[in-house]
């Protein structure tokens, strides 16, 4: 199978679908690889690295002439689609649930597209996982970009003229990004806090070195389902949480929301009243400003500054982390490849596979997954 590298053109995108790593080991299970002069600079590798790795490197329009599979990190716009082979494999984050106009292309093109947001998180398909991986990433980024643009230091420091107080830090959400997030805080020398709906968390939080906020009742400690989701909360329990967390906000430094509902808009979390009762100096990092933010004061790829209260939107976190981010993503999409292989290495997707059946979006020139589907 012929298996084509592209460069990236997204604005702010720099990470790159494949490593010299990876291509090694693509090689050796008997595919070929031709990797876009160029793919990776942004990622810190260079196209003699890629050519030392056995890929060959050229223009995009000699990487893509005969390929079997296209591997991206970013969906394709309409001119670089025109570009690709018919009946050609993609595989890259596509951001699926807002794009239904995008699938009705990929399908008209002829293209077998997978979401890699699609992957299920299953025990199987954990080497698979690009949102844990990104999302490792994105939690670490939070912390270095909050505490860059924090007025103070982050840890305690004693002088001789005199202490400086650590960082007060709080993470909302202890998902994969949030955990990452507080143990990353913690290793800064930060003073962290977090806090989650799921009651489960309440450990993982502890486990890090955080304290958990939350309103501990009798109605959350039955909050949470037993496939591990959080139960909706009643009225009176949103209010008490809100309450608490409000009042908790207002005497943090830093405050780090990491909510996502797929599909779905990001729910609030950091009002505007709560960003204003925050001392001047201080941040909030919103991690879900694509959706629309944790906090509706929040601007994609902007710091927004609201009385001396910087509220960070970067929409592409991983992306600060190029080299590393680059690497984890590699490695997800070359778990992922068996299963779309065949053969004698071809291109065959495994259509009855669990995993395949819930990330593919088009084949046979139809839209195919529930999700994109119209009505």
């Amino acid at each position: 199978m012929r298996i084509a590298v592209l460069k990236e053109r997204r604005a702010g995108e720099t990470r790159v679908s494949a490593t010299p790593d990876t291509i090694k080991k693509l090689i050796a299970l008997k595919h070929t690889v031709a990797v876009e002069a160029g793919a990776g600079i942004t990622a810190g590798i260079r196209d003699e690295d890629f050519t030392a790795a056995g890929a060959t490197v050229g223009p995009a329009s000699s990487v893509l002439s005969g390929a079997d599979i296209v591997f991206k990190v970013r969906a394709p716009d309409t001119a670089e689609l025109a570009t690709y082979p018919k009946t050609a494999g993609l595989v890259a984050l596509l951001e699926p649930y807002a794009a239904k106009k995008e699938a009705a292309a990929w399908a008209a093109h002829g293209l077998t597209a997978v979401a890699m947001e699609f992957v299920p998180r299953i025990t199987r398909a954990q080497s698979m996982d690009v949102l844990s991986s990104q999302a490792n990433l994105a939690g670490y980024r939070a912390v270095i970009e909050g505490s860059q643009l924090y007025g103070r230091a982050v840890p305690m420091m004693m002088t001789a003229a005199g202490t400086v107080a650590a960082a007060k830090i709080f993470v909302m959400g202890a998902g994969v990004a949030g955990l990452q997030a507080i143990a990353t805080a913690r290793r800064l020398g930060g003073i962290v806090s977090a806090t989650d709906v799921r009651p489960a968390a309440k450990e993982q939080v502890a486990s890090l070195g955080a304290k958990f906020i939350a309103v501990e009742d009798e109605e959350f400690k039955t909050a949470e389902t037993t496939a591990g989701y959080a139960k909706p909360m009643s009225p009176d329990y949103q209010k008490k949480q809100a309450e608490l967390v409000a009042a908790h906000i207002a005497k943090q430094d830093m405050v780090i929301t990491t909510a996502l509902i797929p599909g779905r808009p990001a729910p609030v979390l950091v009002t505007e009243a709560m960003v204003k009762s925050m001392r001047p100096g201080s941040v909030v990092v919103d991690l879900a400003v694509t959706q629309g933010g944790n906090c509706p004061l929040s601007k994609a790829d902007e710091v927004v500054d609201v009385n001396g209260v910087k509220v960070i939107g970067f929409s592409n976190l991983p992306a600060h982390v190029a080299a590393d981010a680059s690497a984890l993503y590699a490695r997800n999409l070359l778990a992922l490849l068996p299963l779309l292989t065949g053969e004698n290495a071809a291109f065959a997707p495994k259509w009855d596979d669990e995993i395949v059946k819930a990330s593919v979006l088009t084949r046979d020139g139809q839209v195919v997954h529930p999700a994109l589907k119209d009505g």
